[in-house]
């Protein structure tokens, strides 16, 4: 499960930086990131100030328009 999670972390971060293509796999990778991000907010305390980067933001808001547009 480690690996599977870094995996995820490392698509993601390898698209921010140009090492990859922004694609589809990224935007899975994003995702399930996005999903546990929000499972582990729900835990509260100090885990509900955890958040992504500025640039994963972007790339978040720009998935979602593209979503939106098709």
């Amino acid at each position: 499960m480690i690996r599977t999670d870094s995996n995820h972390c490392r698509i993601v971060a390898e698209s921010l930086t140009g090492q990859r293509e922004m694609d589809e796999k990224t935007l899975a990778a994003l995702a399930v990131l996005d999903e546990r991000l929000r499972r582990l907010k729900k835990l509260g305390g100090v885990f509900s100030h955890v958040a992504f980067s500025p640039q994963v933001e972007k790339v978040r808001s720009h998935e979602y328009a593209v979503s939106i547009g098709r």
